[in-house]
């Protein structure tokens, strides 16, 4: 059973806030902005508070408060004015921190109240590309750096799953335009990351494709149903852990010959996998691309 976490390090606060261990130190003895406990051994660690309020600092300075200004600040004028400059200004950095802390404190209030702020102002597609991404690329790295723990992952991936997916129902009553091709997405065997790919559904269903989702975990196998009811698809699929290094070539040559070739069909691929093999060398009708933005630009 995992633990909820109450205690950091000063490399977690580093991780979580993005400043340096050793400005931290420097804000610490400088102006006393933080106050560490010590253990029985003499190893600082930071409370949950003491994390928001690094957060808050954070915050404030990158929108261009001098640290020193900050120090003067009583403890209960640091999140007021923080509000007040997310409430004039731009609000990415704000809610980025808003979603780790609800992360954190497995507080789920504070993560709906911080995307129903975000939707005030900002498209779903927006809130996506603009605080989702950005904060789906933070968890990878708490998560290599034992900052936070499976639950913590899990809880802020379910809520963004669950907007996604809500936005997606919002248009699977529409009809999709009948000269627009067919799109089925999957991901490879004992790939379960899904996020990444069902936003790709949203943004073809929001320009009239007609898409099949399959999911999690498919074998090359069985996309072969496919081809008895479509004459030309476009398959997608997102390798972020699956296949192995060692196995994506293999992987990506035996779905080329089974599903692609002697076909109109392609195949487009994205995902942290790619990055460890060659790709300019690719089979016909396979496209590899860095970004979500980089493949919808495609459709």
């Amino acid at each position: 059973m995992n633990n909820i976490k109450t205690d950091f390090s000063i490399k977690d606060l580093e991780n979580l806030s993005g400043i340096k261990a050793h400005t931290i130190r420097i804000w610490e003895k400088r102006y006393n902005l933080l106050q560490p406990k010590r253990t029985d051994t003499n190893i600082r660690y930071y409370s949950l508070s003491s994390l928001q309020k690094l957060l808050n600092i954070s915050y404030l300075n990158n929108n261009g408060l001098k640290i020193s200004k900050i120090a003067k600040l009583e403890e209960e004028e640091i999140p007021i004015a923080v509000r007040e400059i997310a409430s004039r200004g731009k609000i990415e950095h704000h809610a980025i921190n808003a979603f780790k802390l609800s992360m954190l404190n497995f507080d789920q209030a504070l993560f709906y109240n911080t995307y129903n702020s975000l939707l005030e102002e900002k498209t779903f597609r927006d809130i996506f590309y603009d605080i989702f991404i950005p904060v789906l690329n933070d968890l990878g790295l708490l998560w290599q750096t034992n900052t936070i723990s499976p639950a913590h992952e899990h809880f802020l991936s379910i809520h963004f799953k669950q907007k996604i997916l809500l936005n997606i129902e919002k248009l699977q009553s529409l009809e999709p335009h009948p000269d627009k091709e067919t799109f089925v997405l999957f991901l490879p065997d004992n790939e379960i990351h899904d996020i990444g790919l069902l936003f790709i559904n949203y943004e073809l269903l929001s320009r009239g494709y007609h898409t099949i989702f399959l999911g999690e975990s498919i074998p090359i196998e069985s996309l072969k149903d496919l081809l008895k009811f479509f004459d030309k698809i476009s398959f997608v699929s997102y390798f972020t852990v699956k296949p192995e290094t060692d196995e994506l070539l293999s992987y990506i040559n035996t779905l080329h010959e089974n599903i692609i070739t002697e076909t109109d069909n392609r195949f487009m691929v994205l995902g942290n996998q790619l990055n460890n093999i060659e790709l300019n060398n690719l089979p016909n009708q396979i496209f590899a691309f860095t970004s979500i933005k980089e493949l919808v630009k495609n459709f």
